[in-house]
């Protein structure tokens, strides 16, 4: 079954390139012209992944990613804007959008950037059913993270994680007791050049510690190390 792809932008041009090009490479593709229309379509239509501008009429692409993620709606978001603005990128990446791409761009790839999102963030659950979870789940304190159900519970509560939140945690706890710096974390995380944009990572952690840490002032889980950037750590007893 081919993966549905929504594209949400208010212009035509944009619009038309877009849906040839993602339809050549498999995908079937619905788009919206506003924002208001985009998340009406976000929730009837459950894609696999949206292409969101980021200046929309009615509601903007800003506030489409809000108001999905605040309704429990962990559908990938690729974020188009035609302002290369820092800014910009990481309100976009603080509310919930897993990938960033500034205008003009290349149709190429923006399907290079939709095929990676979906391979990230593809479940694979007749294989991990039959596989041991001891085998392939991390445990650090009340944490347990499961790569193949691409799920992560805390205190046995499932969180609710966007695609990158979940792929930085669990590259952390891959790399239990590891200081990791930034660079280290977008190049792995995030994996082509964000130019050194390291706030995007620390827009991430902060999501992370609200979700795990009872209080995030004081994280026992992810410690930053100043200076060089952070570790995931089994929580010390008192």
């Amino acid at each position: 079954m081919d993966k549905k792809i929504l594209v949400v932008d208010d212009e035509q041009s944009i619009v038309t390139l877009l849906q040839y090009n993602l339809q050549q490479s498999g995908y079937e593709v619905i788009t919206a012209m506003d924002g208001q229309e985009g998340k009406d379509l976000a929730i009837s239509e459950k894609p696999d992944l949206i292409v969101l501008d980021l200046m929309l009429p009615k509601l903007d692409g800003i506030e489409v990613c809000k108001q999905l993620r605040q309704q429990k709606i962990a559908t990938p978001i690729l974020m188009l804007t035609a302002k290369d603005d820092e800014f910009d990128k990481v309100l976009g990446l603080e509310l919930g959008a897993d990938d960033y791409m500034t205008k003009p761009f290349s149709p190429r790839e923006v399907v290079a950037r939709v095929k990676a999102i979906l391979r990230r963030t593809q479940f694979v659950p007749e294989a991990a059913e039959e596989k041991t979870e001891d085998g392939d789940s991390f445990r650090i304190g009340g944490l347990k993270i499961l790569p193949q159900h691409y799920e992560a519970y805390f205190e046995e509560d499932l969180l609710e994680l966007t695609p990158k939140e979940f792929e930085l945690l669990l590259y952390l706890a891959k790399n239990k007791s590891r200081v990791l710096t930034r660079d280290q974390l977008l190049s792995a995380v995030w994996n082509y050049d964000f130019a050194g944009d390291t706030r995007i990572v620390d827009v991430h952690i902060s999501h992370l510690r609200e979700k795990i840490e009872a209080n995030t002032k004081k994280p026992v889980y992810i410690k930053t190390i100043r200076g060089l950037g952070y570790k995931l750590e089994e929580p010390k007893g008192e």
